[in-house]
């Protein structure tokens, strides 16, 4: 496996740190494969969480321009099939992932880092982190999903802000206007990450996941398709063991074993 990347099995539930601190974790396309083989394992050999974090002082610094800059090229890169090669194919895996997946933001997220965080269910960050939509920097607009989430999470207003001026947001503002889940001090990030993560994967991960799926679509749906897919998804769930189990542990007071099925 390659060194860009760390995984850990936690038993139910894996870590991915991303591991190139020299570079603030910049994506290289050796890390993209890496970490989307990191992710698809995790999910086949049974995952019910997935926490993505990344080593050192950053989180990701996005695209490693040393890999697209002009003047090492021919011609100008293709950028539409760096997206379309690696970025798409990774927000549409951590987006099609039927368990929760927790991104703890442990610095700086620019570019890419910010917009991969975003694509993760729940953020948790640092206080001392920042997101940063650098691409207007370099001529560029938001990829990796982030003009999808930004003006649905913030707003039009705000995502054009962020967009046109590369201001960088901190966690605690992010946090204030619901860019993120929470905002900790950096001492606590990977503390409650870790426990965040153990908790939902012990959790019912069946209705975790199918609330994710039905979250997502809404943003499409019309309301009444909405609530047909709603009706879909809690017969699925009431044909489930977890909650035969659920309501079983509430009527004998007892905590509940989910088994995600």
């Amino acid at each position: 496996m390659s060194d860009t990347i760390l995984v850990t099995d936690h038993g139910g539930w894996t870590e991915i740190t991303l591991n190139r601190p020299d570079r603030l974790n910049s994506f290289t396309e050796e890390m993209h494969l890496a970490l989307r083989a990191a992710i698809e394992a995790a999910r086949d050999g049974g995952a019910r969480a997935l926490l993505l974090t990344g080593a050192g002082r950053g989180f990701c610094a996005g695209q490693d321009l040393g890999d697209r800059d002009p003047r090492k090229m021919d011609g100008p890169p293709d950028l539409g099939h760096t997206v379309r090669t690696f970025y798409a194919p990774l927000v549409n895996l951590i987006r099609s992932l039927e368990f929760p997946v927790i991104c703890a933001v442990n610095g700086v997220a620019a570019g890419a880092g910010a917009n991969l965080a975003l694509a993760c269910d729940m953020v948790l960050a640092a206080e001392s982190a920042k997101f940063i939509q650098s691409f207007s920097k370099v001529g560029l607009i938001p990829d990796t999903g982030g003009s999808w989430h930004l003006p649905r999470l913030l707003g039009e207003a705000r995502a054009k802000g962020l967009a046109f001026t590369a201001e960088p947001l901190p966690a605690a503002k992010a946090a204030d206007w619901g860019l993120i889940w929470k905002a900790l001090p950096d001492d606590q990030l990977m503390q409650e990450a870790r426990a965040l993560a153990a908790k939902l994967a012990v959790g019912p991960t069946l209705g975790l996941g199918l609330s994710k799926m039905a979250i997502q679509a809404s943003a499409v749906d019309t309301l009444g398709d909405h609530l047909e897919l709603e009706a879909d998804y809690m017969k699925r769930c009431g044909e489930s063991a977890d909650y035969a189990e659920g309501v079983a542990s509430f009527l004998e007071k007892r905590a509940p074993e989910f088994k995600g099925k």
